[in-house]
């Protein structure tokens, strides 16, 4: 039986920045992923905090100079939070996405294809790492960041899409 799920993606502000956001939306289609949901939104601190300490333990794992510098770069400018749908979405996604860390990041992937940095490099300067985007890491964690940033109305997953049937398999009528 299929596992549909669903997981949460992102885009940071310097993707929004580089006018990116088209071409990454166009790899997840691509790829056979549903969007269910989307907006443009600027959100407050505390957002964040939910979204980085609450859910990713951002500032547990990293430290709160690392928390303090992802903030302002996501406070710098809007970013576009959307909702992937498909079979075993988070898992497929962290592999179109890549590694946290770009630099360790395959070619072919989204932070391989459109990033370079590394994350020595930008904590040795106190910098940001632009990595393009957010994409939940397990099942458990998209679950509870798709409930922080939409409600059950702004999700539309009762629509097919014209290729739903050919990425997730025809199953023959029995006879």
């Amino acid at each position: 039986m299929s596992n549909v799920e669903r997981t949460l993606i992102v885009l940071k502000p310097d993707t929004i920045q580089r006018g990116l956001v088209g071409e990454i939306l166009t790899r997840f289609e691509r790829a056979g992923l549903k969007i269910v949901a989307m907006k443009m939104v600027a959100p407050e601190e505390l957002h964040f905090r939910k979204h980085y300490e609450d859910i990713g333990q951002l500032i547990s794992r990293w430290g709160e100079d690392i928390y303090n510098v992802t903030l302002a770069h996501m406070m710098s400018a809007p970013v576009i939070a959307f909702v992937l749908e498909g079979t075993d979405s988070v898992m497929y996604v962290r592999k179109l996405v890549g590694t946290t860390d770009p630099m360790e990041s395959a070619p072919g992937t989204i932070r391989g294809d459109y990033t370079h940095i590394t994350r020595m490099a930008t904590n040795s300067i106190g910098s940001t790492m632009p990595n393009i985007l957010h994409a939940s890491g397990n099942p458990e964690e998209a679950e509870k960041e798709i409930a922080l940033w939409f409600t059950d109305e702004e999700i539309y997953g009762d629509y097919d899409t014209a290729q739903g049937p050919v990425v997730r398999g025809h199953v023959p009528a029995k006879k």
